[in-house]
Protein backbone atom coordinates (compact mmCIF):
# COMPACT_ATOMS: atom_id res chain seq x y z
CA UNK A 1 0.00 0.00 0.00
CA UNK A 2 1.51 3.54 -1.33
CA UNK A 3 2.11 5.84 1.47
CA UNK A 4 0.11 8.78 1.97
CA UNK A 5 1.75 11.52 1.12
CA UNK A 6 1.84 14.53 4.19
CA UNK A 7 -0.28 17.49 2.66
CA UNK A 8 1.46 20.69 2.41
CA UNK A 9 0.23 23.48 4.56
CA UNK A 10 -1.10 26.52 2.44
CA UNK A 11 1.07 29.45 3.55
CA UNK A 12 -1.72 32.35 4.85
CA UNK A 13 -2.10 35.69 2.83
CA UNK A 14 -1.92 39.04 4.30
CA UNK A 15 -5.39 39.56 3.47
CA UNK A 16 -6.40 36.26 5.53
CA UNK A 17 -4.32 36.66 8.50
CA UNK A 18 -5.70 40.29 9.25
CA UNK A 19 -9.38 39.04 8.80
CA UNK A 20 -8.32 35.83 10.83
CA UNK A 21 -7.17 38.42 13.59
CA UNK A 22 -10.26 40.34 13.05
CA UNK A 23 -12.61 37.38 13.14
CA UNK A 24 -10.78 36.22 16.79
CA UNK A 25 -11.68 39.91 18.06
CA UNK A 26 -15.28 39.50 17.45
CA UNK A 27 -15.63 35.89 18.95
CA UNK A 28 -14.18 37.48 21.67
CA UNK A 29 -16.50 40.17 22.44
CA UNK A 30 -19.63 37.76 21.24
CA UNK A 31 -18.01 35.11 23.62
CA UNK A 32 -18.26 38.01 26.26
CA UNK A 33 -20.60 39.37 25.72
CA UNK A 34 -23.16 35.82 26.61
CA UNK A 35 -20.79 34.83 29.08
CA UNK A 36 -19.98 38.50 31.21
CA UNK A 37 -23.42 39.47 32.81
CA UNK A 38 -23.41 43.12 31.30
CA UNK A 39 -25.74 45.45 31.10
CA UNK A 40 -26.42 48.99 29.57
CA UNK A 41 -29.38 51.37 31.14
CA UNK A 42 -30.62 54.02 29.47
CA UNK A 43 -29.49 56.39 30.43
CA UNK A 44 -26.12 54.83 30.62
CA UNK A 45 -24.52 54.93 33.85
CA UNK A 46 -21.07 56.13 35.03
CA UNK A 47 -20.06 52.58 36.33
CA UNK A 48 -21.31 50.77 32.96
CA UNK A 49 -19.69 53.87 30.74
CA UNK A 50 -16.25 53.00 32.87
CA UNK A 51 -16.97 49.27 31.96
CA UNK A 52 -17.45 49.68 28.33
CA UNK A 53 -14.83 52.08 27.80
CA UNK A 54 -12.18 50.02 29.70
CA UNK A 55 -13.48 47.06 27.32
CA UNK A 56 -13.17 49.56 24.71
CA UNK A 57 -9.77 50.40 25.22
CA UNK A 58 -8.58 46.70 25.95
CA UNK A 59 -10.19 45.79 22.74
CA UNK A 60 -8.60 48.14 20.81
CA UNK A 61 -5.25 47.15 22.16
CA UNK A 62 -5.50 43.58 21.42
CA UNK A 63 -6.68 43.94 17.90
CA UNK A 64 -3.26 46.06 17.13
CA UNK A 65 -1.49 43.65 18.39
CA UNK A 66 -3.29 41.28 16.17
CA UNK A 67 -3.02 43.02 12.96
CA UNK A 68 0.64 44.11 13.80
CA UNK A 69 1.42 40.35 14.20
CA UNK A 70 -0.60 39.73 11.07
CA UNK A 71 1.59 42.25 9.00
CA UNK A 72 4.77 42.11 10.33
CA UNK A 73 6.21 39.72 7.49
CA UNK A 74 5.45 43.31 5.37
CA UNK A 75 7.19 45.16 7.97
CA UNK A 76 10.27 42.98 7.86
CA UNK A 77 10.50 42.09 4.50
CA UNK A 78 10.77 46.34 4.38
CA UNK A 79 13.45 46.70 6.65
CA UNK A 80 15.58 43.85 4.49
CA UNK A 81 14.60 46.39 1.38
CA UNK A 82 16.06 49.30 2.95
CA UNK A 83 19.89 47.59 4.02
CA UNK A 84 20.10 45.77 0.33
CA UNK A 85 23.09 46.96 -1.80
CA UNK A 86 22.80 47.08 -5.29
CA UNK A 87 25.97 45.86 -5.53
CA UNK A 88 25.70 42.86 -3.65
CA UNK A 89 24.74 39.85 -6.28
CA UNK A 90 22.46 37.47 -4.33
CA UNK A 91 18.93 37.99 -4.71
CA UNK A 92 16.11 39.32 -2.18
CA UNK A 93 14.93 35.68 -0.29
CA UNK A 94 12.00 35.63 2.25
CA UNK A 95 12.35 33.93 5.61
CA UNK A 96 10.49 30.39 5.12
CA UNK A 97 8.14 32.15 8.35
CA UNK A 98 7.25 34.74 6.39
CA UNK A 99 6.62 33.72 3.30
CA UNK A 100 3.00 34.43 2.42
CA UNK A 101 1.56 34.66 -1.40
CA UNK A 102 1.74 38.49 -1.93
CA UNK A 103 5.19 38.64 -0.27
CA UNK A 104 6.34 35.80 -2.77
CA UNK A 105 5.32 37.74 -5.91
CA UNK A 106 6.60 40.61 -4.75
CA UNK A 107 9.81 39.52 -3.94
CA UNK A 108 10.31 37.72 -7.11
CA UNK A 109 8.86 40.87 -9.02
CA UNK A 110 11.78 43.06 -6.90
CA UNK A 111 14.57 40.36 -8.19
CA UNK A 112 13.30 40.39 -11.37
CA UNK A 113 13.42 44.23 -11.25
CA UNK A 114 17.70 43.89 -9.17
CA UNK A 115 18.64 41.55 -12.26
CA UNK A 116 17.47 43.99 -15.05
CA UNK A 117 19.18 46.67 -12.96
CA UNK A 118 22.45 45.40 -12.52
CA UNK A 119 22.80 43.79 -15.86
CA UNK A 120 21.84 47.18 -17.17
CA UNK A 121 24.89 48.68 -14.14
CA UNK A 122 26.95 46.46 -15.66
CA UNK A 123 26.37 47.25 -19.57
CA UNK A 124 27.47 51.19 -19.00
CA UNK A 125 30.01 50.13 -16.47
CA UNK A 126 31.64 48.24 -19.07
CA UNK A 127 31.44 50.42 -21.86
CA UNK A 128 32.70 53.51 -19.28
CA UNK A 129 36.17 51.18 -18.51
CA UNK A 130 36.53 49.95 -22.55
CA UNK A 131 36.40 53.54 -23.20
CA UNK A 132 38.46 54.82 -20.04
CA UNK A 133 40.82 52.31 -21.00
CA UNK A 134 41.36 52.85 -24.71
CA UNK A 135 41.99 56.80 -23.32
CA UNK A 136 43.98 55.62 -21.63
CA UNK A 137 45.86 53.76 -24.23
CA UNK A 138 46.01 56.90 -26.36
CA UNK A 139 47.81 59.23 -23.86
CA UNK A 140 50.09 56.31 -22.98
CA UNK A 141 50.88 56.32 -26.48
CA UNK A 142 51.32 59.90 -26.97
CA UNK A 143 53.52 60.37 -24.15
CA UNK A 144 55.99 57.53 -25.23
CA UNK A 145 56.08 58.29 -29.12
CA UNK A 146 55.89 62.36 -29.06
CA UNK A 147 57.17 63.42 -25.42
CA UNK A 148 59.10 60.54 -25.09
CA UNK A 149 60.83 60.88 -28.97
CA UNK A 150 60.95 64.73 -28.44
CA UNK A 151 63.06 64.77 -24.11
CA UNK A 152 65.10 62.14 -26.05
CA UNK A 153 66.30 63.99 -28.48
CA UNK A 154 66.89 67.11 -26.38
CA UNK A 155 68.53 64.49 -24.21
CA UNK A 156 70.81 63.80 -26.46
CA UNK A 157 71.53 66.94 -27.87
CA UNK A 158 72.55 68.58 -24.26
CA UNK A 159 74.97 65.20 -24.45
CA UNK A 160 76.57 66.23 -27.40
CA UNK A 161 77.42 69.96 -26.13
CA UNK A 162 78.49 68.42 -23.11
CA UNK A 163 81.15 66.79 -24.75
CA UNK A 164 82.27 69.16 -26.92
CA UNK A 165 82.62 71.95 -23.47
CA UNK A 166 85.76 71.79 -22.39
CA UNK A 167 85.85 71.02 -18.22
CA UNK A 168 84.00 73.22 -16.40
CA UNK A 169 80.65 74.82 -14.85
CA UNK A 170 79.08 75.17 -17.82
CA UNK A 171 80.07 71.24 -18.42
CA UNK A 172 79.33 69.98 -15.37
CA UNK A 173 75.54 71.95 -15.55
CA UNK A 174 74.95 70.25 -19.20
CA UNK A 175 75.87 66.98 -17.84
CA UNK A 176 73.55 67.38 -15.03
CA UNK A 177 70.53 68.65 -17.29
CA UNK A 178 71.22 65.52 -19.04
CA UNK A 179 70.49 63.51 -16.14
CA UNK A 180 67.60 64.99 -14.87
CA UNK A 181 66.15 64.96 -18.59
CA UNK A 182 67.10 60.72 -18.60
CA UNK A 183 64.94 60.60 -15.08
CA UNK A 184 62.43 62.63 -16.59
CA UNK A 185 62.19 60.03 -19.46
CA UNK A 186 62.30 56.88 -17.51
CA UNK A 187 59.31 58.80 -15.27
CA UNK A 188 57.67 59.11 -18.75
CA UNK A 189 57.83 55.07 -19.00
CA UNK A 190 56.88 54.29 -16.01
CA UNK A 191 53.43 56.47 -16.45
CA UNK A 192 52.67 54.85 -19.78
CA UNK A 193 53.12 51.39 -18.81
CA UNK A 194 50.97 51.65 -15.66
CA UNK A 195 48.35 53.60 -18.15
CA UNK A 196 48.15 50.91 -20.58
CA UNK A 197 50.97 48.06 -20.37
CA UNK A 198 52.57 46.95 -23.67
CA UNK A 199 52.56 43.48 -22.07
CA UNK A 200 48.93 42.70 -21.56
CA UNK A 201 48.41 43.86 -25.12
CA UNK A 202 51.40 41.99 -26.81
CA UNK A 203 51.55 38.90 -24.50
CA UNK A 204 48.70 38.80 -22.61
CA UNK A 205 47.14 38.31 -19.35
CA UNK A 206 49.62 36.10 -17.85
CA UNK A 207 52.42 37.78 -18.89
CA UNK A 208 51.50 40.74 -18.24
CA UNK A 209 50.78 39.96 -14.55
CA UNK A 210 54.08 38.04 -14.19
CA UNK A 211 55.70 41.32 -15.81
CA UNK A 212 53.26 43.25 -13.20
CA UNK A 213 55.21 41.34 -10.26
CA UNK A 214 58.26 41.62 -11.15
CA UNK A 215 58.29 45.28 -11.51
CA UNK A 216 56.81 45.25 -8.43
CA UNK A 217 59.51 43.06 -6.68
CA UNK A 218 62.52 45.51 -8.31
CA UNK A 219 60.63 48.55 -6.95
CA UNK A 220 60.50 47.73 -3.21
CA UNK A 221 62.48 44.93 -1.07
CA UNK A 222 59.81 42.45 -1.26
CA UNK A 223 59.71 38.61 -2.42
CA UNK A 224 56.86 37.99 -4.88
CA UNK A 225 56.29 34.53 -5.08
CA UNK A 226 54.46 33.83 -8.28
CA UNK A 227 51.98 30.61 -9.16
CA UNK A 228 50.56 31.52 -12.45
CA UNK A 229 48.41 28.95 -14.43
CA UNK A 230 46.99 28.71 -18.05
CA UNK A 231 43.82 30.75 -18.39
CA UNK A 232 41.46 30.12 -21.40
CA UNK A 233 40.35 33.11 -24.11
CA UNK A 234 38.69 36.18 -21.75
CA UNK A 235 37.03 38.51 -23.48
CA UNK A 236 39.06 42.17 -22.95
CA UNK A 237 37.17 43.42 -20.52
CA UNK A 238 37.59 40.74 -18.24
CA UNK A 239 41.98 40.65 -18.94
CA UNK A 240 41.13 44.70 -17.95
CA UNK A 241 39.36 44.00 -14.54
CA UNK A 242 42.00 41.09 -13.59
CA UNK A 243 44.99 43.25 -14.28
CA UNK A 244 43.88 46.27 -12.78
CA UNK A 245 42.78 44.74 -9.63
CA UNK A 246 46.14 42.86 -9.52
CA UNK A 247 47.47 46.35 -10.03
CA UNK A 248 46.15 48.15 -7.37
CA UNK A 249 46.56 44.83 -4.65
CA UNK A 250 50.20 44.98 -5.55
CA UNK A 251 50.81 48.53 -5.22
CA UNK A 252 48.69 48.54 -1.87
CA UNK A 253 51.18 46.02 -0.89
CA UNK A 254 54.42 48.34 -2.17
CA UNK A 255 53.04 51.39 -0.49
CA UNK A 256 50.91 50.24 2.43
CA UNK A 257 51.88 46.96 4.08
CA UNK A 258 55.08 46.86 5.40
CA UNK A 259 55.41 43.36 3.92
CA UNK A 260 58.58 41.55 2.96
CA UNK A 261 56.71 38.50 1.18
CA UNK A 262 53.74 38.70 -1.52
CA UNK A 263 52.28 35.72 -3.14
CA UNK A 264 50.31 36.57 -6.52
CA UNK A 265 47.91 33.60 -7.66
CA UNK A 266 46.54 33.17 -11.03
CA UNK A 267 44.69 30.41 -12.54
CA UNK A 268 40.88 28.99 -13.42
CA UNK A 269 39.33 26.08 -11.56
CA UNK A 270 36.34 24.47 -11.58
CA UNK A 271 34.42 26.99 -13.70
CA UNK A 272 35.59 29.66 -12.14
CA UNK A 273 38.83 32.26 -12.76
CA UNK A 274 40.61 33.63 -9.73
CA UNK A 275 43.08 35.74 -8.29
CA UNK A 276 44.92 36.19 -4.93
CA UNK A 277 47.31 38.80 -4.28
CA UNK A 278 48.05 38.20 -0.57
CA UNK A 279 51.24 39.67 2.09
CA UNK A 280 52.67 39.01 5.14
CA UNK A 281 52.71 42.77 6.31
CA UNK A 282 50.84 44.84 8.70
CA UNK A 283 47.53 44.64 7.62
CA UNK A 284 45.36 46.98 5.86
CA UNK A 285 45.15 50.25 7.42
CA UNK A 286 41.44 51.77 8.48
CA UNK A 287 42.10 54.95 7.07
CA UNK A 288 44.22 56.64 4.82
CA UNK A 289 44.35 60.16 3.14
CA UNK A 290 44.18 59.20 -0.11
CA UNK A 291 41.04 56.97 0.57
CA UNK A 292 40.02 53.64 1.06
CA UNK A 293 42.92 51.43 -0.36
CA UNK A 294 41.05 51.88 -3.85
CA UNK A 295 39.18 48.76 -2.33
CA UNK A 296 35.94 50.00 -3.63
CA UNK A 297 37.41 50.35 -6.80
CA UNK A 298 38.61 47.39 -7.25
CA UNK A 299 35.22 45.72 -6.47
CA UNK A 300 33.33 48.18 -8.41
CA UNK A 301 35.55 46.57 -11.22
CA UNK A 302 34.85 43.18 -10.15
CA UNK A 303 30.93 43.81 -10.47
CA UNK A 304 30.96 44.34 -14.17
CA UNK A 305 32.25 41.39 -15.32
CA UNK A 306 30.07 39.19 -12.58
CA UNK A 307 32.68 38.59 -10.02
CA UNK A 308 33.58 38.91 -6.78
CA UNK A 309 36.08 40.60 -4.68
CA UNK A 310 36.84 39.59 -0.97
CA UNK A 311 39.44 40.57 1.55
CA UNK A 312 41.36 38.37 4.48
CA UNK A 313 43.85 37.43 6.33
CA UNK A 314 47.53 36.84 4.08
CA UNK A 315 50.48 34.84 4.42
CA UNK A 316 50.26 32.57 7.56
CA UNK A 317 47.41 34.68 8.91
CA UNK A 318 49.53 38.13 8.62
CA UNK A 319 48.62 41.06 6.48
CA UNK A 320 46.11 40.92 3.54
CA UNK A 321 44.69 38.90 0.94
CA UNK A 322 42.94 40.33 -1.81
CA UNK A 323 41.02 37.62 -4.04
CA UNK A 324 38.98 38.43 -7.19
CA UNK A 325 37.08 35.25 -8.68
CA UNK A 326 35.06 35.69 -11.76
CA UNK A 327 33.30 32.55 -13.22
CA UNK A 328 33.91 31.82 -17.03
CA UNK A 329 30.55 31.22 -18.07
CA UNK A 330 29.72 34.43 -17.26
CA UNK A 331 32.68 35.99 -18.57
Amino acid sequence: MTPRRPRLRRPLTLSERALLATTGMLALILVLLVVTPVTVSAPIRIGELAVLLAAFFALLALNAVYVRRALAPLQRLARRLRRLDLADPEPLEIEPADRTPELAALTDAFNEMLDRLRAERRSRSRAALLAQERERRRIAHALHDEAGQTLTAVALEIEREAAAAPEGPKRARLEGLARELHGTLEEIRRISRELRPEALDDLGLVNAVIALSARIERQGSIEVERRVGELPPLPEAVELVVYRVAQEALTNVLRHSGARRCRVELGAADGRLRLRVADDGGGMPAELPGGTLGVEGMRERALLIGGRLGLGPGLGGRGTAVTLEIPLEGA
